[in-house]
């Protein structure tokens, strides 16, 4: 740590990923109390000296979103009025980035609320995980570390996992994620191929055609965020019915809402990849496709390069082992 004050302070969305990065750094977490009270609210009392010192607060604004979003408000706020020399919020999952600009006549830009209550609870800066959304690192006034999954982590698997002769072929399960699988497509010296979804009248279910040859192909669908993953597994049966000899996914956020794991479970899917941005349930955990890979290393990295002021653009083409 060459002497550097810096602390690292975790609320409760994801404590193992932040005993990750803690054990990375090399310093233990800050010891704190945070109490729920009958009625909901939350209050946290931080049993460490952090005056003077570089804090960073590790939590993933997920779901319960509204619960963890207001316990980190409550953390940035408790450490501004104990003298913090620098508050960074370090979230893996940005919680409300899908909600990015007006879909309609009165309807809000939440990602953008979300930026404003940061910067007033007392935040000096950010540090998140492939955000929804590019745009959003401009609704904030002070700086943003926005780190991407694709080349550190995924790389690495996607390489351990095409262990084939075939041809690999990266896609983008639609047209808005084409530059990210472009990226990776690029470093993996892969092809590329786009899924178009489209409605043909209302009420009737969506029509996904491939744009690309993917037949003989082994396809990689690459996304930020996996949901309720019908899009992903709509696309793996596509793709399959193209003449794909296999399809596996890899995407950064693993929210898998609902019936989302039985639906992977379900699908023509080989394989599932996520990182542990968000805590997996243990219904994710016990999956056979659904395997889980540590971003604690990149962010750990980042935070050291935070504090001793070097860059963190160079992350983005550092490749970290693969580690479940």
């Amino acid at each position: 740590m060459g002497g550097q004050k810096m602390k690292i302070l975790s609320c409760s969305s994801n404590e193992p990923l932040a005993e990750d990065i803690a054990k990375y750094v090399g310093v233990p977490l800050v010891e704190r109390n945070l109490t729920k009270f009958a009625d909901s609210e939350f209050f946290i009392e931080i049993l460490e000296n952090v005056r003077g010192e570089d804090i960073f607060i590790i939590q993933s604004t997920s779901k319960p979103a509204n619960q963890y979003l207001m316990e980190l408000l409550i953390t940035i706020d408790a450490c501004r009025r104990g003298s913090a020399k620098r508050i960074t919020a370090v979230m893996p999952y940005y919680g409300y980035a899908r909600q990015d600009r007006k879909t309609g006549p009165r309807t809000p830009i939440t990602a953008k609320l979300i930026a404003n209550l940061l910067t007033t609870a007392g935040a000096d800066r950010v540090l998140t995980l492939d955000l929804h959304a590019g745009q959003i690192q401009g609704f904030f006034d002070i700086p943003l570390d926005n780190l991407h999954a694709g080349v550190p982590i995924f790389i690495p698997a996607i390489q351990d996992m095409h262990d084939s002769k075939n041809p690999l072929m990266i896609v983008s399960p639609d047209v808005g994620g084409v530059v990210r699988a472009r990226a990776l497509a690029k470093r993996l010296d892969a092809g590329l191929a786009i899924i178009d979804k489209r409605r043909e009248k209302a009420g009737i279910s969506e029509v996904m055609h491939v744009i690309g040859e993917v037949e003989g192909h082994d396809c990689v669908l690459v996304d930020d965020i996996v949901d309720s993953a019908g899009t992903l597994c709509n696309a793996a049966d596509a793709l399959i019915k193209e003449g794909a000899t296999s399809v596996r996914a890899v995407c950064t956020h693993g929210v898998l809402s609902g019936t989302a794991v039985e639906r992977v479970e379900k699908s023509a899917m080989t394989e599932l990849l996520i990182t542990d941005s968000i805590q997996a349930t243990e219904q994710a955990r016990n999956s056979n496709k659904i395997k889980q890979l540590s971003v604690a290393p990149l962010l750990g990295e980042a935070i050291l390069r935070i504090t001793e002021d070097r860059s963190v653009s160079s992350l983005f083409d550092m490749v970290f082992p693969r580690r479940a």
